[in-house]
């Protein structure tokens, strides 16, 4: 198809969906209000629906006071039912696939139910959206007249009663429509090689003779995947083998640590870098302006939010609240419902809120992956933004790393233990320890109070890893590729001690 005609189809899809995003953007609270109110009633004769009297729900504060808040280990018990083939469980449609994620305490591996609704209304529909916003801001762009790389899972598909589960991006490209086929590369055989390291070769092999114009995936992985790229081809820059290149789609992971790597191999000052925040329980906010570090929260998806401040947060003045409520600058853990049937479900991420007009957000972690063992509430937004700081002043490059608390012992303060593999190492590492404990101080005032002449936090402790160490580490713990990723903070030693045992 000519590329004019292509950017006219799109053009015409772009003001068709522009019309109902500034619907959601007018009356935000309004169309979610209306929304969980369309979910309650398409779900009323589920068992959920019937054990809740979904029937008789007419507004948001019944809904909040009869459906308990749960995380995974909560919903793990039905969802085994619905993945034996129960129907009309959690929603009245089959459920016939489920996105396989990282595990939980009670429970080696999630699996997260993922409808027809969800996959057409959320996760396509997102896509599209996607796209929609990226070339109404850059209305010069050739997108479309190559291919776009895509990066997703190492996982296959595997078929049990009836019902499927893999990774989402497996799911996503077995449902995609045939044509999306012919804009993407690597072919779909290739994307759901499950052999992480063979598929790597297998997608530069495939991928370095295309005309590629974006690339999709998580920065990590992604930047293994580049990096190889170069390696095989000898070059310097991903712009000697794609001259086309002009954006790269990203989420997963946050970019802050990878950011300076891929300007280095993306020497162009009118690259663009676009966020996404997805997950495998659905797709939730876009980065709807260029140059810009905030996403735009999609409120029109099929996923109703609620917000618990993490101040209270599993606490027993734990209480969510609707969108209307929240405030700016104030670290929130997202519950959702959702067209796939999870009810007020906490996914385990946190955002803060930059704009409440439209309502625009940023990621600020995990609530299980912060250290908050001496009351210090460092979370990971924190030490990405530390350390970038502390790397542009000392020269130095992270590749990846993974803190954790040293735990007082008898009249022995604390303090915080960090592993860090370094691309380039800094040429003294206590002066870069120096510059990384103040920065810590300067943006966290808990952190700087429980570090003022060492009263509970002593300095922190810096191990520098040796090379390919994490993935090493994801490699052993079979979790090479995808959405999976090295746990940056945590409030116990179990990740710290079984990477320093390898770190010989």
């Amino acid at each position: 198809m000519p590329i004019p005609i292509v950017n006219s189809i799109a053009s015409w899809f772009l003001k068709k969906r522009f019309h109902q995003i500034e619907l959601f953007l007018k009356y935000p609270n309004e169309v979610q209000n209306e929304l969980l109110l369309s979910l309650i009633d398409m779900a009323k004769n589920t068992e959920i629906g019937k054990q809740h009297d979904f029937a008789s729900i007419k507004n948001y504060n019944t809904f909040a006071e009869r459906v308990p808040i749960k995380n995974y280990d909560g919903w793990q018990d039905i969802i085994e039912r619905s993945r034996g083939g129960e129907n009309n469980l959690f929603w009245p449609t089959p459920i016939k696939w489920f996105a396989k994620s990282s595990g939980t305490t009670r429970s080696k591996s999630k699996f997260i139910p993922v409808s027809q609704e969800s996959l057409e209304d959320c996760h396509y529909a997102a896509s599209k959206d996607l796209l929609c916003m990226y070339l109404n801001n850059n209305e010069d762009s050739q997108l479309f007249t190559g291919k776009s790389l895509r990066l997703g899972g190492s996982k296959e598909l595997y078929k049990e009663n009836g019902t499927a589960f893999g990774d989402l991006s497996a799911i996503l490209i077995d449902n995609m429509p045939f044509w999306a086929e012919f804009s993407s590369t690597p072919s779909s055989k290739v994307s759901l090689m499950s052999d992480w390291e063979h598929k790597m070769q297998a997608i530069v092999n495939e991928t370095i003779n295309e005309n590629v114009t974006s690339l999709a995936g998580v920065p990590s992985w992604m930047l293994v995947l580049l990096n190889n790229v170069l390696e095989t081809t000898a070059k310097e820059s991903l712009l000697d083998i794609w001259p086309n290149l002009e954006v790269y789609f990203h989420g997963g992971v946050s970019f802050t640590p990878y950011k300076d790597q891929y300007k280095k191999i993306l020497p162009k000052k009118d690259f663009k870098y676009y966020e996404i925040y997805n997950a495998s329980e659905g797709f939730f906010a876009i980065q709807d302006q260029n140059n810009s570090n905030e996403l735009l929260l999609m409120l029109d998806y099929g996923i109703f939010y609620e917000f618990i401040p993490m101040n209270v947060y599993a606490t027993i003045e734990e209480r969510a609240i609707p969108l209307s409520e929240v405030e700016l600058n104030i670290n929130y853990a997202v519950i959702i419902t959702t067209n796939a049937g999870l009810w007020r479900y906490k996914i385990g991420d946190t955002v803060r809120f930059t704009s409440l007009n439209p309502y625009r957000i940023k990621i600020s972690g995990r609530t299980k992956h912060h250290i908050n063992v001496f009351g210090e509430e460092l979370i990971i937004e924190n030490a990405e933004d530390a350390l970038k700081k502390v790397c542009k002043h000392t020269q130095a490059e992270i590749k990846d790393f993974t803190a954790a608390p040293i735990f007082m012992e008898g009249k022995e303060k604390g303090a915080h233990e960090w592993l860090i593999e370094f691309k380039t190492p800094p040429i003294d590492i206590e002066n870069f320890n120096k510059i990384f404990d103040d920065t810590l101080k300067s943006l966290n005032s808990d952190y700087e109070a429980k570090r003022f002449n060492n009263i509970t936090l002593n300095k922190p402790k810096i191990n520098i890893a040796r090379e390919n160490l994490f993935y090493d580490w994801l490699k052993q713990n079979n979790k090479l590729g995808g959405q999976h990723k090295i746990p940056r903070l945590s409030n116990t030693r179990d990740y710290m001690e079984e990477l320093l045992k390898m770190n010989l």
